[in-house]
């Protein structure tokens, strides 16, 4: 059996009961080294194989996982954040099902949760943006037609931008096409570790507060006007609104 783990953002306190119990039980561990903590594997049994798959390719880390099965050991592949958002798992799982190797998936605690907690900040505001757009900054991972970062700015929501900071140049200027100069942009650097870093700017100064800062890679860039002070009260806590489980009062 092969567990595909979610490991969370960074701090190992952030990983799920399931996943940890998971990864202290598992005969072999694969865990993306360039990015989960190394302290989510502390509780790992006395013998148990480790591979850091930051040096390793897709058939490499199936290899392993093939030689595990065969020898009736159980593996945990612990993914950075939510193996679901960039984590590259739908390759591997596709070669599980055609080699006939069973597998499930363990959700985590994704970066964007982290760096959302990390800014003390509610994503979805009444009357500011109900809207949350995941995407990244076009490398040398092509985006797909009309998911250009350009294209995506159009609607104003809050928007969080991976795997781009080492970018930012360039996603400022391609923002200040379609939102305002002086919408407010957070970058948080390794959300959730011990030396996280937050720099709080707009589109027209965080490139140079972000290069100030010295953060090149491993941050989130979060957009939007939920990083000001200015929205709606819910309805579902107002006193003259009647719900399902409440009625309205005087």
């Amino acid at each position: 059996m092969v567990h595909f783990i979610g490991a969370g953002p960074g701090d190992p306190e952030l990983l799920t009961i399931k996943g940890k119990k998971l990864i202290d039980q598992a005969d072999v561990i694969i865990y993306a080294g360039s990015l989960v903590n190394k302290e989510v594997l502390a509780g790992a049994k006395e013998g148990a194989e480790i591979y850091n798959s930051a040096t390793m390719t897709l058939e490499e880390v199936i290899e392993v996982m093939k030689k595990a099965e065969a020898e009736g050991k159980m593996t945990a592949r612990v993914h950075t954040g939510d193996p679901a958002v960039f984590g590259a798992h739908r390759e591997q799982m596709d070669e599980l099902s055609r080699l006939g190797i069973d597998y499930d998936v363990i959700p985590g605690v994704s970066s964007f949760l982290a760096t959302a907690a990390a800014l003390k900040k509610e994503y979805t505001l009444p009357g500011v943006s109900q809207t949350v757009i995941l995407t990244r900054m076009e490398g040398r991972t092509p985006m797909p037609p009309k998911e250009k970062l350009r294209d995506l700015a159009k609607h104003n929501s809050t928007m969080i931008i991976f795997l781009s900071v080492g970018m930012i140049e360039q996603l400022a200027d391609t923002l200040k096409e379609e939102y305002r100069e002086d919408t407010p942009v957070a970058v948080v650097y390794k959300a959730s570790w011990e030396d996280q870093k937050i720099v709080i700017g707009n589109l027209t100064n965080v490139a140079q507060k972000v290069k100030e800062a010295g953060i090149t890679k491993t941050a989130l860039t979060v957009v939007g006007d939920f990083l000001g002070d200015e929205y709606e009260l819910s309805k579902l806590y107002d006193k003259t609104f009647t719900h399902e489980f409440r009625q309205a009062k005087e």
